[in-house]
């Protein structure tokens, strides 16, 4: 599928001496500057009809035009996989991500991922980068996801998550009895020893995340995590960092939780989760149409609200 785009804008005096592509991002905001990047060196986005290049600084006055043709992003296909959608309008969608659903096809998942799902659900997104994907979850984590149905939602919700100004909540249930509170400032980067995993390191990307107990249980606490930076496995890396992995990691989860006096039942359903315990709960952000702060939902995933009522029930009888 592709969609022709046909726009005229004059660059205004106040932006004499941008560059080109500067420019043309302020007057086109719907498009990422990378895309009219892409245009202007293909010749799709012209300067008083003639070429110019990105980097070619203006003097006020031009007229910019774009001719180009949206072309499909790539050959993911559409499958018939069942959404969760909790709200959707011609800018956004937001859905509740099951846990073992992967976003989007990558070596070992081809098929089978949210990203051939969105496409099943709206054929259009195929002309946006990823579909209209801007962030992730992993595979196992449940929780809220927004999607970008339009490039003017995708490049706002991109500069929403550049800027920090898009908020993200989570729950999980992890080893130990954590303190009531506290921040983890600790940059994140690939582990030089095992390519599969991230770990703190120095020197690595900065990562905040910030926590707060919701309840003590048998051998683990229920927390609330918000971030200020999205880097890959965050939430899974900063909880072993302090000591107190999530229930159920395969990659940092360090191993199953001991007896010592805690209820056999505890013990059974702690080692025995299939999953990280982990939920993105809350999503807070910037809508791109109304300019309105909206917040959006999804309760806590049924096998880790299980969990917890297990828990629960045996810290009760013990």
């Amino acid at each position: 599928m592709s969609k022709q785009v046909s726009l005229t804008q004059q660059i205004p005096e106040k932006s004499a001496g941008l560059r080109l592509d500067q420019a043309a991002a302020e007057l086109f905001t719907d498009y990422s500057r990378g895309r009219l990047q892409q245009w202007i060196k293909q010749g799709e986005l012209t300067v008083d009809g003639q070429r110019a290049k990105p980097s070619s600084r203006v003097l006020g006055g031009e007229t910019l035009r774009i001719e180009a043709e949206l072309i499909a992003e790539g050959e993911v296909v559409p499958q018939d996989i069942p959404l969760d959608i909790i709200f959707e309008d011609e800018h956004l969608l937001v859905l509740n991500k099951p846990a073992g659903l992967v976003v989007h096809p990558a070596a070992g998942n081809w098929d089978g991922t949210l990203q051939n799902a969105l496409l099943n659900h709206d054929a259009g997104l195929d002309t946006l980068p990823r579909s209209g994907i801007v962030h992730r979850l992993d595979k196992e984590t449940s929780g809220v996801m927004v999607v970008a149905r339009s490039l003017k939602a995708h490049a706002s919700l991109v500069n929403q998550l550049q800027t920090r100004s898009m908020s993200r909540v989570y729950e999980a249930v992890v080893k130990g009895e954590i303190p009531p509170a506290g921040t983890i400032d600790a940059a994140i980067d690939r582990n030089p020893r095992d390519r599969k995993k991230m770990a703190v390191l120095q020197g690595g990307k900065p990562a905040i995340s910030h926590y707060r107990l919701i309840q003590r249980l048998p051998g683990t606490s229920h927390v609330e995590v918000s971030l200020e930076s999205g880097r890959t496995h965050q939430i899974r890396v900063h909880m072993t960092h302090i000591g107190y992995p999530i229930v159920g990691d395969p990659l940092y989860g360090r191993g199953p939780i001991k007896q010592k006096g805690m209820p056999a039942a505890a013990v059974e359903a702690i080692n025995g989760f299939p999953r990280q315990a982990l939920h993105a709960r809350t999503l807070k952000l910037v809508h791109p149409g109304s300019d309105e702060q909206c917040v959006f939902q999804a309760p806590l995933a049924d096998d880790i609200s299980a969990l917890i009522t297990t828990l629960k029930l045996a810290m009760a009888d013990g």
